[in-house]
């Protein structure tokens, strides 16, 4: 978990148990809970996101014409035309 050990987590536990006062326990408690809470909610909604992006896709439009229209969105102007070579004399 986020490159720790369990023994390491549980040393910062035990710092953290003995640097804060135990009045204030249950109020980290419920910080903690809000947080984990905050940050499913948000890892829910991304998943929910790039999912419908991902039915889009394959529904909507073939891959093939996503790529076109990028391509033409980025690059309004036409990419395939050549210049006409000028002859100098």
């Amino acid at each position: 978990m986020f490159g720790i050990s369990w023994t390491e987590f549980l040393v910062i536990l035990l710092v953290a148990i003995c640097v804060v006062p135990a009045k204030y326990w249950p109020d980290v408690a419920r910080f903690f809970a809000r947080c984990v809470k905050y940050i499913r909610n948000l890892i829910w909604k991304i998943n929910d996101f790039s999912e419908e992006i991902q039915q889009r896709i394959e529904l909507e439009k073939p891959i093939d014409d996503l790529i076109s229209n990028a391509t033409k969105d980025m690059f309004p102007e036409k990419v395939s035309t050549k210049k006409k070579k000028t002859s100098k004399k």
